[in-house]
């Protein structure tokens, strides 16, 4: 396996790319957005050069990093030579489903088809393919270049061979691989995502205020980052999306979102990524200050 494209070139998508062309992939990074694709290499050169500064890279391992990757806005010219896909599209089920339809199509018969949805099942993805025993999950861990697990979800049909070659490409790009079979939220966020809930329900019951809440967590739990600051990190409209993925697939109403976060996601306070969630983010500042409307 050689030739690797990603789908997507968000936060996952670039982290994704970044860590193949470390390991000396070519990757095929594709979106449909020229700008976004730019964005893309700035960003993973910025944290290759955060690796070099730590000495876990020279510079010459850098250069050839962002040598191995090219980008392309057409997803045909992109997966036309891809012995692995590695879609990293946003958490929508139909965006995903009509993806897979495309790159079943377009892609050489031997082409391994991959998710890194967090969520969505792959049974359900696999199955718009033609090829579903070649569909399987790889859940990477935001930030891709220093997390180490790696979810690798088995379809209904997904093939031995097929899991197999994904579990040994996982431990030769340095990860760990955990394989986890296809039910909704997976393991990592099944577990998470109730816990995340929780603590915004913590907080919309007055129980306690944001920072007492997280601290609570890292102190008393050694969680390294306590759950409203985890979910401003992640994303608070992809919490939204995953905990509903949860109670619908389970239909169990311990999974329904909180309508604190139902009401802040509609609102636009999304995190991190949009400057503010549970607590507020400023450019080029690594303070954070909890968010006005849940000051004391």
């Amino acid at each position: 396996m050689k030739n690797i494209a990603v789908i997507g070139s968000g936060t996952m998508g670039n982290g994704i790319a970044h860590v193949f062309a470390q390991f000396g992939y070519q990757v095929a990074l594709i979106d449909i957005n020229q700008d976004a694709l730019e964005k893309a290499l700035a960003t993973i050169g910025k944290n290759l050069d955060r690796q070099v500064g730590k000495g876990l890279l020279t510079e010459e391992d850098k250069a050839k990093a962002l040598g191995n990757i090219s980008t392309h806005t057409i997803v045909a010219d992109g997966v036309k030579a891809a012995d692995l896909v590695v879609e990293a599209a946003t958490e929508n089920v139909d965006t995903k489903l009509n993806i897979f339809k495309e790159l079943d199509q377009i892609c050489p018969e031997h082409t391994i088809l991959a998710s890194n949805t967090s969520s969505i099942s792959i049974t359900k993805i696999g199955s718009v393919t033609g090829r579903p025993d070649k569909v399987i999950g790889m859940h990477f861990m935001n930030p891709v270049p220093v997390m180490k697990l790696i979810e690798v979800i088995r379809g209904y049909a997904t093939s031995d061979e097929v899991t197999i070659q994904i579990m040994d490409l996982s431990k030769k790009l340095q990860k760990v691989p955990v394989e986890v079979n296809d039910y909704p939220g997976f393991v990592a966020n099944r577990i998470l995502m109730p816990m995340i809930n929780e603590a915004i329900y913590t907080l919309f019951e007055g129980v306690a205020g944001v920072e007492e809440i997280d601290t609570v967590m890292k102190l008393g739990m050694a969680h390294p980052m306590g759950p409203l600051q985890l979910a401003d990190f992640i994303g608070l409209d992809v919490c939204l999306s995953i905990l509903r993925v949860l109670h619908d697939g389970f239909g169990n109403p311990k999974y329904a979102p909180c309508p604190l976060l139902v009401n802040m996601v509609q609102a636009g306070y999304k995190g991190a990524k949009t400057g503010e969630g549970f607590y507020k983010y400023t450019a080029g500042s690594k303070d954070i200050l909890v968010s006005a409307q849940f000051k004391k």
